[in-house]
């Protein structure tokens, strides 16, 4: 066996390894949730359009799957019951973050924090308030605050102030005594 047929054979091999290793398909828009994961809670949010807990859901894997303009519009053309609930604006406020609008997402979360602060003194709260989505929205606050003093506002467009923002608001610790 020649050079000739040890090149005809190298070649041979080569063609055979790309024709299986096919074509690239198309990516789904929501990949990351699952397209039919997220259609049963698009279908659930359209039987139940009062539900608080289906379109927080919808929104929640609308921001999963990196699609935060969907979460945006899902939540601003909610009904008024299902928007003033503090899950849902919650989410929303995090779907303005990854929508580069700091300043809307800082008012909505100082809302969130003041909505359930009460449940630092144990008074009585709105629905859906607890000490884990208080102390979430506490600390968004604190981070929005510093990017939007730093005038961030879009924190993936500028990475490394949004580190110093970050930073800055994580480094003073809090001790609650009771």
């Amino acid at each position: 066996m020649g050079l000739r047929a040890y090149g005809v054979a190298v070649l041979v091999a080569a063609a055979a390894i790309w024709a299986m290793s096919g074509t690239q398909r198309e990516k789904p828009v929501l990949a990351a949730a699952g397209p039919g994961a997220v259609r049963v809670l698009e279908f659930n949010a359209a039987a139940h359009p009062d539900s608080v807990e289906s379109t927080r859901a919808l929104a929640q894997a609308y921001l999963d799957a990196r699609q935060p303009g969907l979460a945006v519009v899902l939540v601003e053309g909610s009904r008024r019951t299902v928007h003033d609930d503090v899950r849902v604006r919650h989410v929303y406020g995090r779907a303005l973050v990854d929508e580069g609008r700091n300043e809307e997402a800082l008012a909505v979360e100082q809302g969130v924090v003041t909505a359930c602060r009460p449940i630092a003194e144990g008074a009585p709260v709105p629905a859906g308030c607890d000490s884990v989505l208080l102390a979430s929205a506490m600390r968004r606050t604190d981070i929005l605050r510093e990017l939007v003093s730093l005038g961030v506002e879009d924190a993936q467009a500028h990475p490394e102030m949004s580190l110093v923002a970050y930073q800055n608001a994580t480094r003073e610790a809090r001790v609650v005594v009771q």
